[in-house]
């Protein structure tokens, strides 16, 4: 597979003086053969000198910043021209513009499944650039189309390959945004080096399940959250009674039976867990009544 190669074109400021030249020679040979008997050398100059003149004009070319003119003479490639400005090529070479600037793909959402069979809605946003002119031009139909649909492609195989959230440490795609991201950088970056083409940067730009399970999904997750709260507010009333019984027994303050000991912990985890504040009752006897 061929590769780009890159060009230095002829000033045009250069190209235009010859020009200019040209055209008064011409004039200049055209006058004096009109006030004197001519040759045939003399009329096959001032053809040559006229074809000239007429052909260099189409050879004049003029390349933006971070633009590009690919050179094709007869069906083969050239070469591409890079530098900006004013410059003079070939005038037989067949010129096709290829703009290098950084472009931005906004991916539509797509509906796909995850890596867990749960149907999401996900879009991504791609920064691209063309690198390699060659590649753009000729190994590719229509470069920005095919950027359009490998980006396509690479997000549906991204969101089947991670699932949507995960409770362990395997990474998912709500969770772990920057590793997701690289990978789909990488992804896109090998599916388009046919084209030339360089991924500047690839980010997930929309995310959710779809809507006929976001309902559902969302009293799952809130049940989630409700045992881990749960389990986090249990762990640490228990932490919470153990010392308080240590401290206790530590300083002799009181002495419990075994029973005792039961309805204090019933009692403090009921205090430590409930969602409401405590209601205190007074107890007026004895500590057995």
């Amino acid at each position: 597979m061929s590769r780009e190669s890159e060009v230095k074109a002829t000033s045009g400021w250069l190209a235009l003086l010859v020009e200019l030249a040209l055209v008064a020679l011409v004039a200049f040979l055209v006058y004096s053969a009109v006030n004197r008997a001519v040759t045939a050398s003399w009329v096959v100059g001032i053809a040559v000198l006229g074809i000239l003149a007429v052909a260099i004009p189409f050879g004049f070319i003029v390349v933006e910043p971070n633009g590009s003119k690919v050179l094709l003479l007869l069906g083969s490639y050239r070469g591409t021209v890079k530098r900006s400005g004013f410059q003079w090529v070939n005038p037989f070479n067949t010129k096709r513009p290829i703009s290098l600037r950084a472009r931005t793909l906004n991916g539509e959402r797509l509906k796909v499944n995850d890596l867990a069979g749960n149907p999401v809605e996900i879009a991504a946003i791609v920064v691209w650039r063309v690198r390699d002119t060659f590649g753009a031009s000729f190994e590719v139909d229509n470069y920005a189309q095919y950027v359009s649909m490998q980006s396509e492609a690479a997000v549906r195989h991204l969101a089947s390959s991670y699932p949507y959230d995960a409770d362990d440490e395997t990474i998912s795609l709500r969770r772990n945004a920057d590793e997701v991201s690289r990978s789909l950088q990488a992804e896109l970056q090998e599916r388009l080096a046919r084209a030339g083409v360089e991924v500047v940067e690839a980010r997930l730009s929309h995310l959710a399940y779809a809507p006929e399970i976001a309902s559902a999904m969302l009293r799952r997750q809130q049940a989630a959250a409700i045992i881990a709260a749960r389990q986090r507010i249990v762990e640490g009333a228990v932490g919470m009674v153990e010392m308080a019984l240590d401290r206790l027994e530590e300083y002799q303050k009181l002495e419990l039976d075994q029973e005792r000991k039961a309805t204090m912990v019933s009692n403090l985890l009921v205090v430590l867990c409930s969602e409401h504040a405590a209601q205190p009752v007074l107890n007026t006897g004895t500590l057995y009544q």
